[in-house]
């Protein structure tokens, strides 16, 4: 899992990729804040390798949660900026600073 941070000096958004290693897996989506928590505006495309990935602009400035789901099942990522209690799924999301 991986996330990469690319902030543009020209716009109010950072560039950022979002990556798993799920060669077994069939999708794989990120959802969160900035989509609604919605895994259709989330999909991740799979490489060759088996990992699936995509880049999103995002407002900088904010904090963002985020899981991903794995052929439905929801996953944190390990180099999440630090993770935050969901009383509403009744575990921890992955948390993003942008």
């Amino acid at each position: 899992m991986s996330l990469k941070k690319q902030f543009i000096k020209t716009k109010p958004v950072c560039k950022v990729t979002f990556s798993i290693d799920a060669k077994d897996a069939d999708s794989a989506a990120v959802v969160g804040d900035f989509n609604n928590w919605n895994a259709s505006e989330g999909t991740l495309s799979k490489l060759k390798n088996g990992t699936f990935k995509a880049t999103y602009d995002l407002v900088k400035d904010a904090i963002y949660e985020f899981k991903y789901v794995i052929d439905g099942a929801y996953v944190n990522d390990p180099e999440a900026d630090f993770y935050k209690w969901n009383d509403y799924a009744g575990s921890e999301n992955s948390v993003l600073v942008v």
